[in-house]
């Protein structure tokens, strides 16, 4: 191996434990102590069992997204195939497949090709028996089927992390897990039911008109607050607009009899969407519809401009807040379920953190004892490397925003071991060309050189491990390989570069230490 520029890798080496301790700073650093944004924004973060908040695990339901995406599809069918005068009398959209009913069978042919050209994506399937012949079933090609699937938990993951972010809890970790799984963990959140209700709430947002009679498109929809005078408005069918057309929410105080209201505020289709509304209907009721049910169905006095409305339903201020935060976030596009959840409470993270630190330091104090007595120089030069590889462990869990947990703990304990185990193979290597009466140098050399061959084969073996455990692995065992990754780049870095730096350096002053027992 070769020597290099000692003072050109001993300053590369000063700047890198300048630049570890600068990215530990938010960690050790005084309240009183102004950091740069750039800074002090990363912090080394804890994890749940450490700090105490809630875990919660939620499935996405991607199949029902595939059957939301094919009732989309059908929407379009019917409304685009109107100028091919093709009559879509209805449609049906479950169990990943689309079944369109035809006011003519004999417009079959007219409308496969029809659909054939506009939704490519889409496949005839053979129609079950006893079906009618004006009826078609479709059903997305595998590609398509997966894309919606990985779109649904892609969006549900952007809107879970949008509602937390306006929630105010800090530092969540929010991420996939698996194919249909996203794991979210809330430090310091110890009443996860709110929590719960927020992320999950999918929020289908509707303007309807109030029917003023009975029909084949109208249906009966339940008041969201029967004491408001009516338990259910009997509505029509159509959508005039959707949750897609609202830009913002914000929570309003109100008057004290009717409480906050909650203010949409239009993106400008919907906002001439809703001018167009009003002013076609000035005398009836909008319903405004939130997850089926109705909150307020005022009257349109006149044609309002300005892409501006209000939803309210004796709502308290938690409440109106709430909604305004998923109305804001958006919905999600496919229910979800909580498949897993914990609380762990701030008394059982302050003890989680002690019984870490004190199993760290005893780990770190007895490795440090050992190589002294053993290696006595050497030793000396071996613990020295130890501190530094903890200190650029440590800020590499700042930089990279990695979350610090009990078996992360456990992680830097088996980290010591390991670095210590290299700077072993390293010392009984040059001690060996010692006995054998080599020069201090031709010693150096050839144990480096010896060492490593045996280092970089047990590291890397070790590595692939850790990336196999934080592939496949879930919460703690993902902690784990984290730790177990960066602690071995951090040892290569300290227990072969940095003390070879040392030994080089006091080779040009013509000794070594004492590496003998």
């Amino acid at each position: 191996m070769n020597a290099g520029n000692v003072k050109a890798r001993a300053l590369a080496l000063l700047a890198l434990t300048l630049a570890a301790l600068v990215y530990l700073a938010p960690t050790w650093a005084p309240s009183w102590m102004k950091l740069p944004e750039a800074i002090a924004k990363n912090p080394i973060r804890l994890g749940l069992d450490l700090r105490g908040g809630t875990h919660l695990l939620f499935d996405v339901e991607v199949d029902k997204a595939v059957d939301n995406a094919l009732g989309h599809m059908g929407e379009e069918m019917k409304r685009d195939l109107v100028a091919d005068k093709i009559d879509v009398k209805g449609f049906e959209a479950a169990n990943g497949n689309l079944t369109v009913h035809l006011a003519n069978a004999d417009q079959r042919s007219a409308f496969e090709e029809a659909v054939r050209r506009r939704f490519p994506s889409l496949e005839i399937q053979s129609s079950p028996d006893g079906a009618s012949l004006g009826d078609v079933v479709f059903s997305p090609s595998i590609k398509e089927r997966e894309q919606i699937k990985q779109f649904a938990l892609d969006q549900s993951l952007e809107t879970i992390r949008n509602r937390i972010d306006q929630f105010g809890v800090s530092e969540p970790i929010i991420q996939k897990q698996g194919k249909e799984e996203i794991v979210v963990q809330l430090p310091g959140v110890q009443d996860p039911q709110r929590a719960k209700q927020l992320i999950g709430k999918t929020a289908v947002l509707e303007f309807r008109l109030v029917a003023e009679k009975a029909g084949p498109d109208t249906e009966t929809v339940a008041a969201a607050n029967p004491v408001e005078g009516r338990s259910d408005y009997l509505l029509e069918k159509k959508v005039l607009m959707s949750g897609g057309a609202v830009g913002d929410a914000r929570v309003r105080p109100g008057t004290q009899i009717e409480g906050p209201y909650v203010e949409l505020m239009l993106n400008d289709a919907g906002a001439r969407t809703f001018e167009q509304v009003t002013a076609e209907n000035v005398g009836r009721n909008l319903a405004i519809v939130l997850d089926g049910k109705v909150a307020s169905a005022p009257v349109i006095r006149e044609k309002i401009s300005g892409g501006r409305a209000s939803i309210s339903g004796q709502f308290d201020i938690k409440e109106a807040r709430d909604l305004a935060i998923v109305l804001r976030a958006g919905a999600l596009p496919a229910p979800i379920k909580i498949i897993e959840e914990r609380t762990v409470g701030p008394s059982l993270g302050r003890d989680s953190i002690r019984r870490g630190v004190i199993s760290l330091l005893v780990g770190g104090l007895a490795v440090v004892a050992f190589m002294l007595f053993y290696y006595k120089g050497a030793g000396l030069v071996a613990d020295l490397a130890l501190i530094l590889n903890v200190l650029f462990l440590l800020a590499a869990f700042g930089l990279f925003g990695a979350t610090l947990t009990l078996p992360g703990i456990a992680g830097i304990v088996l980290t010591m071991g390991m670095a210590v185990d290299a700077n072993v193979l390293i010392n009984e290597r040059i001690r060996e060309e010692l006995l054998l009466g080599k020069t201090p140098r031709a010693a150096l050399e050839a144990g480096y050189e010896r060492a490593w061959a045996a280092i970089r084969d047990s590291n890397i073996t070790t590595f692939v491990s850790g990336l196999i455990l934080f592939q496949f692995g879930t919460g703690p065992v993902r902690g784990f390989a984290v730790t177990l990754c960066l602690g071995i780049l951090t040892t290569i870095l300290t227990a072969v570069f940095a003390t070879r730096i040392y030994y080089d350096w006091r080779l040009s002053r013509g000794s070594l230490p004492s590496i003998s027992v």
